[in-house]
């Protein structure tokens, strides 16, 4: 990059965003340095409820002793460690759903009747037989190997001229059906019922928060797949036959995921925000774990411990405005 391009960029930048970039860059290097940093980690049981600017505690403690500082760094490592990760697998997975739906339709995407009889039979022997805990034999091959099963057995049964009438998928119905059955329940209720039911980690909260995200981009992506297809070189390229993965991955995706990208910067701050509320509750992680939400939870045992509610509350507010501020920065540029 040449020295006047990175001078445009830099004057490209506002004073909102330059401060933003630097609050983030501050959290990643907290989360990456924590165990190097001369931070606390044991609970100080002789200066419970410390305030702040007390020795050896610079932003106080919390009544079981645990260091206020430590608390907010180690809890930036959490939830980077959740939020990023969810927020990019769900925009991949909706970019996935969305794309397929607004691509194929409900009549694009077609399968021949033997291999939905043929799923349909692999799918109820595995439910009957080779389920856990139902297996008389245990071993995980049976997936594996029931899928094989599926596969010869549509090869055999698709010699048989009726079975080989191609059914349609409803793609963009079951898709559109999950979006509104996902939006027409609280998202911290839904996560509260499971994250409860689960054992506590901080993969699985990860996981359970990108099933459950991946609506806001695949709606974006369902969109714009459906305006692209309308433009006319795609409408001469499929008229030619291309490819159906080279119309996907050298042109649509290309036009579409700048649009999606713009829901990335806010879908981690909610993502970092229902973590806390989690962490706040007592659920979704191990209560080793330290989070933002530990330490405003800790205020429950004195409410007059102002220093903590003030700092994680600045710190989560800090971050969702930080995120705000690299909107701007992630436009979509429509073609």
């Amino acid at each position: 990059m040449s020295r006047q391009h990175m001078s445009r960029v830099l004057r490209g930048i506002s004073w909102g965003q330059g401060l933003g970039w630097g609050w983030l860059l501050l959290l990643v290097a907290a989360a990456l340095l924590a165990d190097y940093l001369p931070l606390p980690l044991f609970p100080d049981l002789l200066h419970g409820n410390a305030p702040p600017l007390s020795p050896g505690h610079l932003l106080g403690t919390d009544p079981q002793g645990q260091d206020v500082l430590s608390g907010l760094v180690y809890g930036a490592r959490t939830a980077l460690l959740v939020s990023v990760p969810a927020a990019l697998l769900a925009a991949l997975l909706g970019m996935l759903l969305g794309g397929a739906a607004g691509f194929w339709g409900n009549i694009g995407l077609r399968f021949p009747l033997a291999g939905w009889l043929a799923a349909a039979a692999a799918g109820g022997t595995y439910t009957l037989v080779a389920a856990p805990g139902l297996n008389p034999w245990g071993g995980g091959w049976w997936p594996g190997l029931l899928v094989v099963a599926a596969t010869l057995a549509t090869n055999a049964l698709a010699k048989w001229p009726p079975l080989r009438r191609p059914v349609a998928v409803p793609a963009d119905a079951l898709i559109a059906a999950a979006m509104v059955a996902l939006a027409a329940l609280p998202r911290l209720l839904l996560v509260l019922v499971v994250a409860v039911a689960i054992e506590p980690g901080v993969s699985t909260l990860g996981l359970l928060l990108t099933l459950v995200s991946w609506p806001a981009s695949a709606r974006l992506m369902r969109a714009e797949t459906r305006r692209a297809l309308r433009l006319p070189y795609l409408e001469a390229a499929r008229a030619l036959g291309l490819p159906t993965s080279r119309l996907l991955f050298r042109h649509i995706l290309p036009t579409s995921w700048p649009v999606v990208r713009t829901s990335l910067p806010m879908s981690v701050a909610v993502l970092i925000s229902l973590e806390t509320t989690l962490s706040f509750l007592g659920v979704g992680l191990p209560p080793e774990v330290l989070g933002w939400g530990r330490l405003l939870a800790a205020s429950r045992l004195a409410p007059s411990s102002w220093w903590l509610i003030l700092f994680p509350a600045l710190a989560l507010l800090l971050t969702a405005l930080a995120l705000r501020q690299l909107l701007p920065t992630t436009g979509a540029r429509r073609t």
